[in-house]
This record gives C-alpha cells, structure tokens and sequence, in this order.
C-alpha cells in the first residue's frame, strides 16, 4: 500500500487516495480539515529529493504558479518543502483530462476544439504576463469540466532534469510529441514554445491523431525538427482552410514564423470564429536552410544534390534578358524626361514647402481648403481608430514640418471610427463559459452576481450592454450572474400553545424548517398539555428571519406523579394536628386526617401531580381548634427520591425539605 494514503500531511491534509502518477510526482486526492473541501495534493517522488537543482526549481516555481489566478488555470492553494516531503496543494477537479476526452471522441468537431483551444491560450496569455512559460503543454495537463470549462494545471514542474547532458531523453523539457524544435535542441524556451505545443495539441484535437510517431522517443523529436506534418484537411476533409491555417502557424519550426504571443493566436481565432469561411496569408513551414540540431542529438548534413549541366540553358537566356534591360532603360529615361517637361510647363514649381498638420482635421476640410489642391496629391487610406471620430485624420505619411516639393503625394489615413462588435448572447450559459465566449470576441469582462427566481446559480441572467448590442471592441460587457432565487424575509409566527403538529404544518408551509424537542415545564413556565408547545426559538418578537431558517419547537412531556413523604418535625409541642400540601401559588391539593404528632412522625401524601420533573409546594401544619400555622417549604424532584426531609422549621415562618 502506498505510504502516504490513510495519512495526515502536516495536522491539516487527510490523504485519501492516488488520482495519478507521472514521471516525477504522485498527485492524491485529499480533505483539508482547515477549510473543510476536497484538494488535490502533487508529492514529489522520493528519489528526486536529493536533486538540488530540482528542488531549487520546485520551490521557486511553486511559489510562482501559487500567484497566478485565472479562471482556466487550477489554483494553487498551498506549497510545502520539507526535508523528507515536497508537496503543492491544488484545487480539486471532478473531470477528465483532454487527452481522455480525444481518445474517447477521436477527432473533434472543430467548434469544440476551437472552444477548448481558446479557453488555454487565455490560461497561457496569463501565465506569460506573469513570465511564467508552461514547457509542458499537453493534454494529459489539460482538464475538461462537464460544463466544457478547459482548467490548465502543471505550470513549471520541469518532466526532465537529471543531468546536465543536452539530450532529448533527460535534458528536454515537456513530452517529447508535443514539445517545440528548441525544446528538442536543448535551447532557451519562452512563450512561443508553449503556442508550438498549443499547435500539436490542436492538430490532434482536430484530427484525432499525432502530427509525428515513431517508435522511440528520440525519432520523434528528430521528425520535430526536419519533417513537416500531413496537412489536416488531408486526414479530415471537414476542416476550415481558416482553422488549418491557424494550426499550421503556430506549428512553424522557427520560431520567427511563429505566433509571437497566445493573444496573437487568440485574436486569430476569435475573427475565424465570427467567420469560419475565413483564410490568412500565412506560408508553411517554410526553411531558409537545412534543419541543424544543436543539441547533440542529430546533425543533419547539407544535401548534396547532383548538379545537372545547365550551361546551354543559361546560354540561351541571356538574349531575353539583356533585351529586358534595355527596354526598362528606355523606359526610365521617357518618364524622366516627361517629369522634367511637366515641372518646366509648369514655370518650375520646384520649390519645398512645409507640410501642415493634416491629423485631427476632417476630411472633407481639408478637401475644401484650395491651397491644398495645389500644393499636395492626396492619398485616403480608411481604416479604425478608437481615438478618432469618422471622418478624422489619425495619420499622415509625412510628418507635420517636413519640406516637399509642390504636388507631393500625401497619404491621409482616416478613421472610421473604432472597430465595432455585437455583444454576445450568453443568456443562460455558465459564468466559466460566457466569460470565456465575451473574452474570446475581445470583450473586458467583469461579473456581477444577484438574485433571480428564473436563473439557475451560476448562470447569467443579463448582459450590460445587453446581447446584440453594436460597442466598441474590446468595450466592458458585465455579466450578471445568479446566486439563485431570492431571499424571502419573514416575520416570526407565534405557536405557543399549539399541538405540535399543528405548529409544524403552519412553519413548513411558510419554508421554514423545524425541529422539535420535548421538555419538562420549567416552574415559571404556563401548563402546557402533552405534545403542546412551550416555547420556540426564535421567538414571535425576533426580527425578521430569512426563508429556509430553522425555527426549534420545545413540546411538553405532559404530567409526573409519585408519592411524597412528608418527615413530621420532632418533639412538635402540639399533638393533634392536620397536614396539608398547597402549591406555591396558594392552591391546595391534599389534607390529612387529624394525626397524633406523638405517636407518628411521617405522613405519605399519594399520587401527587406535576407538570414538570421539579416543583416546589408548601406544607401547611394546622394544630386542632388553633388558628396558629407552620409553614414548611419544599422543593421536589420527581427524578429522585420523593421523602422530603426537614432542615429547620419555624413558626409562622418558612422551612425546608430536600427531596434528593
């Protein structure tokens, strides 16, 4: 059995049991006790202990993936780096990894996959703002949620790092059909090397398979450096041009024709999914020289192509070409010569002026302005600008104060104002996946919650602006989303004095909850019945209390009887005498018949009543034809013994028995 399930790691996190193992850790399934929720704990293995230099990565890393916060990134709870254990504490996810997901679905359809691919290169686009590169971007690091929501875990935990030897086996970082060509050279990885991982991963989403295979690691990488993947529309028909495009750019060997950052590639996705019938002008794969692996693993040599005998062809393009030339000269000298006629026809207007501050003035001023005719050619390129209202030059192709000669061409750049988008609908959907869709499309998102009786917790009422709403790209859209039905305050009902079921019925129908718990009645308390209420919490003068509030009910156990022995004082110097049992409010229950105080010195009063295990009653003791009285005070508790037994007695005064 493995050591660590059954345990408790630091006083706080019960170990339950193995939710998987990989080449460096084990990660567990665990309760924290402190805040009282399920965690996934990774325990770095105990043969990599001893390693210092991934024991220094370990905790400096750990400490910086603890600061990322993001909604499609597993959080991070806790660190620990003892000597005998090294751990990291995560969020619990009730998922499947992707890797699952595509192995159970075999090729995507390509929404899904652009869904899924979205959700990550957003996790990514957070963890590189942090400096935080993955380098091990892969599916079996990747959770899909029931609801589709996308959670990226395993930032920074280097799979690689026993030797210092560059080789793919123990020098590279990530898994070894997902890394990038610098990952497999042993190279410097940043953030492009992550979009290279992102490319494979959609490669294989769209199309169910690997772009490279082979049968060891090392060939694998190898066919990472030199070979190029079978286009994907080639595997599966149904593809875009757009999405295939999309895949193959961020699966470019060099890292220049990369996408730059996840934002790059997410802003291509966004626009191809607003029009999936879209393409790009990107080129594939394409080498400027042969592949070279630095990292000792391959190199591959120049190609040594035949050279074919080409002299009689080279021979017999020379005439064409040199024809060519001669015609561009000629070419050439009619337009200057033209040029120079058109400035002497015109007097030689060759002087330079400056050029004005055409940005900020409208278009159509600068149209009616006939000083502009003369000394410019005017060029109009439109495009969006957020800083400048329609109409309004945001740019010049030469600066304000330049000198020109008269009749230069000036390109006026003009905006159309900023670019515009239709609010998305996400009416309904999950708050994961809205947020998600809004950023997607450009949007700032913020979250609002409140109550509603239509929406399910958790999903989005409304939008602000509402849904098809035309705003600016990359506006604010608020989502509002519900935290369920709203809470009904209530005033608290009396049911003192009610038959308990009575009193349950009138509470449940008002949503509250009831528990019920008998009780004795206290001596200042009203007789109430058996099964009828004595008291409740809270109670009738509280202050309102929200639906769904437990209200707890104290019903009577009814009466108690027993016999009590009354213990007749001693050397009493009146013989005949009466005894009587009075409650403490002045009521009588019982009298004896004249007794002989000489010749008895007990009386048993039978079967007296009470409302509660505990009462207090008054013992009167009348002598024959006097009108003098003792009184003695009792107290009684019908758990105990009923003999009262007398402390002190005085006349017209007060005495005691204690019934224990």
């Amino acid at each position: 059995m493995d050591k660590y399930v059954g345990k408790r790691l630091d006083g706080r996190y019960e170990i339950r049991e193995i939710l998987g193992e990989g080449g460096m850790a084990r990660v567990y399934k665990a309760f924290d006790n402190q805040e009282n929720r399920m965690v996934a704990i990774k325990i770095l293995k105990d043969e990599f202990l001893s390693n210092d230099e991934f024991l220094r990565r370990f905790k400096n890393e750990s400490k910086a993936i603890a600061m990322l916060s993001h909604p499609n990134i597993v959080n991070v709870y806790d660190v620990s780096f003892g000597d005998l254990i090294q751990y990291i504490v995560m969020e619990y996810i009730e998922g499947i990894t992707l890797k699952e997901y595509i192995e159970n679905e075999g090729s995507l359809r390509w929404k899904d996959a652009v869904h899924f691919t979205i959700q990550i290169l957003k996790a990514l686009q957070h963890a590189h703002d942090k400096g935080i590169v993955h380098r091990d971007v892969k599916p079996q690091n990747i959770m899909v949620l029931a609801d589709g929501t996308i959670k990226v875990t395993d930032f920074g935990i280097a799979r690689f790092s026993r030797s210092d030897q560059r080789t793919i086996t123990d020098k590279a970082i990530g898994s070894v059909h997902y890394i990038s060509p610098e990952q497999a050279r042993g190279e410097k990885t940043d953030e492009k090397t992550d979009i290279y991982s992102v490319g494979v991963m959609l490669y294989e989403m769209l199309t169910g398979k690997l772009p490279f295979q082979a049968e060891s690691a090392v060939s694998v990488a190898i066919m990472q450096l030199q070979r190029d993947p079978q286009l994907p529309t080639e595997i599966n028909a149904s593809i875009p041009l757009g999405l295939e495009q999309i895949t193959m750019h961020a699966m470019q060997k060099s890292q220049d024709k990369r996408y730059q950052t996840a934002s790059e590639m997410l802003c291509d996705l966004g626009n191809f999914r607003k029009d999936p019938s879209m393409s790009f002008n990107y080129n594939y794969f394409v080498d400027d020289s042969p592949t070279r692996f630095v990292g000792g693993l391959v190199d591959t040599p120049e190609e040594n192509t035949p050279k074919k005998n080409t002299a009689q062809k080279e021979k017999s393009g020379i005439l064409p070409i040199l024809t060519g030339i001669a015609i561009a000269l000629v070419l050439a000298t009619v337009v200057l010569f033209g040029f120079a006629l058109f400035n002497f026809l015109r007097g030689g207007a060759t002087d330079n002026i400056p050029t004005p501050k055409f940005i900020g003035q409208k278009l159509e001023d600068i149209k009616k302005n006939e000083q502009y005719e003369i000394d410019f050619n005017f060029k109009e390129e439109w495009g969006h600008n957020a800083d400048y209202a329609y109409g309004i030059v945001y740019e010049q192709s030469i600066k304000e104060g330049n000198k020109v000669k008269s009749d230069t061409d000036i390109t006026l750049y003009i905006s159309m104002g900023p670019k515009t988008k239709k609010v998305n609908d996400v009416t309904d959907k999950t708050e994961s996946a809205a947020y998600s869709e809004l950023e997607a499309n450009g949007f700032k998102v913020l979250i609002t919650e409140m109550a509603s009786d239509e929406y399910e917790a958790g999903h989005v009422i409304r939008t602000e602006p509402e849904r098809y709403t035309t705003v600016a790209e990359g506006a604010t859209v608020t989502i509002f989303v519900s935290t369920g039905k709203p809470t009904v305050m209530l005033d608290v009902p009396n049911v003192v004095g009610e038959p308990v079921e009575q009193a349950r019925e009138k509470l449940q129908d008002l949503k509250l909850l009831v528990t019920v718990e008998e009780v004795d009645i206290a001596w200042n308390q009203k007789y109430q019945p058996k099964g009828y209420v004595i008291s409740q919490t809270p109670d009738s003068t509280s202050k309102k209390i929200p639906e769904g509030t437990e209200i707890k009910l104290y019903v009577s156990k009814g009466t108690y009887k027993a016999d009590l022995d009354i213990e007749l004082p001693e050397n009493y110097e009146k013989k005949i005498c009466t005894v009587s049992l009075w409650t403490d409010d002045g009521r009588e229950l019982m009298t004896s018949e004249k007794l002989d105080f000489t010749k008895v010195s007990t009386y048993t009063f039978k079967n007296v009543v009470s409302t509660s295990k505990t009462a207090k009653y008054v013992v009167k003791i009348t002598p024959e034809n006097e009108a003098s009285l003792d009184y003695m005070f009792i107290s009684v508790n019908f758990r105990a013994s009923s003999k009262a037994e007398l402390v002190s007695i005085n006349h017209y005064g007060t005495g005691f028995f204690n019934l224990w």
